[in-house]
């Protein structure tokens, strides 16, 4: 069992073409869907055969009950907390094929129980892995449910992965503290931008190399150019196979549950890399940050 903690909101989905023109009207694709890190790392992972269980909040409103519903019929467990009062989280996401930028209302994810989060872990089977998105960490209002997710775990005797999650919050948040609170962690995840604010400039092997002074295996994402894997055993990097880009986003996510999938199943960090590229190569090949529930796929061998 997978056990993925992080955000459940909507995603308003803005794909436009070409440059935004402030102050006046700029054509773009408007969609609803679920959305969140680990939400979506979640659906991916259940996406390819695994068993997942997500760990979240949202409000009891309509949006908070589609969402939960989203998820259970792609084959995700859910242990999401329902919290009257508040309303479910939703993010507005502008996307062109290069990059996406995020106007965030975290909402009802914001207000997650420690004591929801604990108990949800604790009652996790033997032998279970627990995947944290950074964002609980990163905002106050979340973040003793993010290191009561990490102390849980840590008592339970579980392997734990960390994503780092998004570059401007962890600069607000400060390296030195989010890697404190991350520390001895089995596997942190990040991608270019995040990797020079924990670890300084520097090529992606090198940053990979410093960071495992504070967890034991670190994964620099570089999206088109690839990643790199370093920990105990070495540096290893793998290409990305290039692939037309749709949408970039939840490509990240897609990545992180395939490493996770193989790398739980014991593959190495080479096979392990090649199974996360896999996934994200069909995240960047569609619109929207979830897997398209008509093209199933399965676990590496």
């Amino acid at each position: 069992m997978i056990l993925v903690v992080g955000d459940l909101v909507t995603d308003v989905l803005v794909e436009h073409d070409g440059e935004i023109r402030a102050g006046s009207d700029t054509d773009a694709a408007i969609r609803v869907a679920g959305g969140g890190q680990a939400a979506n790392t979640a659906a991916w992972l259940a996406h390819a055969g695994q068993e997942v269980t997500l760990i979240a909040a949202v409000g009891d409103d309509q949006a908070g009950h589609d969402r939960v519903s989203e998820l259970t019929a792609a084959g995700v467990r859910c242990a999401v907390q329902v919290l009257p009062g508040v309303a479910t989280g939703s993010v507005v996401v502008l996307t062109g094929a290069a990059e996406r930028t995020m106007i965030t209302d975290r909402g009802a994810s914001l207000r997650i129980e420690p004591d929801h989060v604990t108990a949800a872990i604790t009652g996790a089977p033997a032998g279970s892995h627990l995947h944290l998105s950074g964002y609980p960490l990163l905002h106050a209002g979340s973040r003793p449910a993010g290191r009561a997710a990490l102390t849980a775990a840590s008592r339970r005797g579980l392997t734990v992965s960390v994503d780092a999650a998004s570059a401007a919050p962890l600069r607000d948040a400060g390296a030195g503290e989010f890697l404190s609170w991350v520390r001895g962690t089995d596997l942190l995840l990040c991608n270019a931008d995040e990797a020079d604010v924990l670890a300084g400039p520097g090529p992606a092997a090198e940053q990979a190399g410093r960071l495992t002074a504070h967890v034991r295996n670190v994964v620099v994402k570089q999206g088109a150019a690839g990643a790199v894997w370093a920990g105990p055993d070495g540096v290893f990097p793998v290409a990305a196979s290039p692939v037309p880009v749709k949408d970039p986003t939840g490509a990240g996510d897609a990545f992180a549950a395939g490493l996770l999938g193989a790398w739980c199943a014991g593959s190495s960090p080479s096979a392990a890399l090649r199974a996360g590229a896999v996934l994200g190569a069909l995240a960047v090949s569609r619109v929207g940050a979830r897997p398209a529930p008509e093209h199933p796929t399965h676990p590496p061998a």
